[in-house]
């Protein structure tokens, strides 16, 4: 394992110096300094932290969120909370999603039954888009 490079001094040259709270510690040869590195973990990119909150807007589960980007259901759970995003209130509309490729969202919107009886919002995924409509429930 290197040594990252002294906070304080930018030097590389440095000895490990035991752990602390389970990090581990360094000394900068150069300055004397003493260090901990930055704690390693998987950040997940903001990309996924935005889309997965503007899904759970729209009304797509926590699980279809997990479902749809890769990303655990509970870390978004947490996200909503984090940030204080409120849930819809539960109307007669069902969100429905599909993903699309380009040239499939081109052929969709050329179907006129397809824009009528129902919201849609059209949001890009990744290389994909996804078409989110609402369609009211029928009463049986």
């Amino acid at each position: 394992m290197t040594a990252p490079a002294c906070p304080k001094c930018e030097s590389s040259e440095a000895t490990k110096s035991g752990v602390v709270n389970n990090r581990q510690r360094f000394k900068c040869r150069a300055c004397g300094y003493h260090y901990t590195v930055a704690k390693i973990g998987r950040e997940v990119d903001t990309y996924y932290v935005i889309k997965a909150l503007q899904l759970y807007i729209e009304g797509v589960s926590y699980r279809e969120i997990e479902r749809l980007l890769g990303v655990s259901h509970v870390s978004v759970m947490n996200w909503v909370k984090k940030y204080g995003v409120r849930a819809p209130r539960q109307t007669d509309y069902h969100p429905t999603y599909k993903i699309m490729s380009q040239a499939e969202l081109g052929a969709f919107f050329q179907v006129p039954s397809n824009l009528k009886g129902a919201g849609m919002v059209v949001t890009e995924l990744g290389d994909k888009f996804m078409v989110i409509r609402w369609e009211r429930f029928r009463a049986r």
